[in-house]
């Protein structure tokens, strides 16, 4: 594929070192195998529908176009077919050392790139490290503690545009910050594997939370990256809603005695939409926690995917680890597949897994329809409740609001589509 190939990624522009290693990543790339669902990896995929052949890497980017929800954060980040377009940051920030910009004028910009990716590559992270155009860098230096989010914003548009967004988080020790990711596209048949590297150092706190509303034709391949040190705290938070088949995939490593990491997710799928999660949970060092809960909703003919792996290494004596994945089914012709799973090399843990599926419970429902309430609004309020557990612990709690008007939405159109009026 020509489009894909060596030459194609070193014409891309940037510095000699990013340049140099966009091609070492496309060598990679071109011998790399194709997944496949063979692979026990994407077993329940979409991949096999998947051609790399039909897409372009992106051309220049357009003007960023203006979300639908207002946030007061510390500083914006836009970006359009993974390229920056406008960088907003108060004066506060800067005097405290804290940076937000490309990665490729930072000064410590080339160690930070693939610090923590290369440590979970594959096909598409490599694909991402082939043809990244523009990464941006969050660093917030050591005992810095910021109280407002910073916000970075991906759009892809184009005719059968591929983008290769890249987001690198770096927390210093005892520092704190909170930052959303939210990306979206247009409605046309469209390519996005975004890659975000997630580095807190000894005693650091972050929240991080991606919100995914692409447009129902975008394939996404999407993975999130997480390293803990030392008695470290990451949270690392998805709401997925769009997308025509989209793809998450969440590495977190705590690799620092009395590391913390709790792992969310709320998503809702519809139509012929296909939501897909894969999660490691990897505890490396003695006496760290994690603590996973995803929980989904599916309608129509949409599918969701969850595997999970709950991964303790023979030094990790004193791991807590904990895996739940629920989801809704709200019609017969809505699948689910849930499966988590453990791998333990030390017999000093506590670890645990659990997974259900099933449709909107018939006696809630029956309680508040004999109540006056209309079955339409009786759904809603059955499935705001049971995604509100996640909701109500996500980071960055300004997005709570949109997200629960964003679960709305997908509820009034299944409602118009299936001809009920509340």
């Amino acid at each position: 594929m020509t489009e894909f190939s060596t030459d194609a990624a070193r014409a891309l522009a940037g510095p000699s070192w990013l340049v140099d290693r966009r091609v070492r990543a496309a060598e990679d790339f071109a011998a790399a195998v194709p997944p496949d669902v063979a692979d026990e990896e994407w077993r329940y995929s979409a991949i096999r529908e998947f051609d790399l052949s039909e897409f372009v890497p992106s051309s220049q980017p357009c003007a960023a176009p203006t979300p639908d929800f207002e946030l007061d954060s510390s500083a914006v980040v836009r970006t359009v077919n993974g390229r920056i377009v406008s960088v907003e940051s108060a004066d506060e920030l800067s005097a405290a050392g804290v940076y937000v910009g490309p990665l490729t004028t930072a000064e410590q910009g080339p160690d930070l790139l693939g610090a923590v990716g290369s440590e979970a590559a594959g096909y598409f992270t490599i694909l991402n490290d082939a043809f990244v155009a523009d990464p941006v860098l969050i660093r917030v230096p050591p005992g810095v503690v910021l109280h407002k989010p910073i916000v970075v914003t991906h759009h892809v548009t184009g005719d059968r545009a591929a983008a290769f967004p890249r987001l690198v988080v770096d927390i210093g020790a005892d520092a704190q910050a909170e930052v959303l990711d939210h990306h979206t596209s247009e409605s046309g048949p469209l390519l996005v594997c975004p890659v975000t590297e997630l580095d807190v150092s000894p005693a650091g706190r972050l929240g991080y939370l991606n919100v995914q509303q692409l447009g129902s034709s975008t394939w996404q391949f999407c993975s999130q990256l997480g390293r803990a040190g030392r008695d470290a705290r990451l949270t690392v938070s998805t709401a997925a809603f769009g997308g025509g088949y989209a793809r998450t995939r969440s590495d977190v490593r705590l690799v620092g005695r009395g590391a913390d990491c709790d792992l969310s997710a709320l998503y809702f799928g519809d139509g012929r939409q296909g939501l897909d999660f894969r999660t490691y949970q990897d505890h490396v060092a003695a006496d760290t926690t994690s603590n996973l809960l995803y929980k989904g909703v599916v309608s129509d003919e949409s599918r969701s995917i969850y595997t999970g792996l709950i991964r303790v290494r023979p030094d990790a004596r004193g791991t807590n680890a904990f895996q739940t994945n629920r989801n809704l089914k709200l019609g017969e012709d809505a699948w689910v597949e849930s499966v988590p799973n453990l791998e333990i090399e030390n017999n000093d843990v506590r670890c645990s897994h659990a997974s259900a599926v099933g449709p909107v419970d018939a006696e809630q429902r029956f309680y508040l329809e004999s109540r006056g309430v209309p079955t339409g609004e009786a759904e809603r309020l059955i499935v705001a409740g049971f995604l509100g557990e996640v909701l109500e612990t996500l980071p960055v709690k300004a997005m709570r609001e949109p997200l629960r008007s964003a679960i709305d939405a997908k509820l009034s159109r299944q409602r118009r589509s299936e001809g009920v009026v509340s």
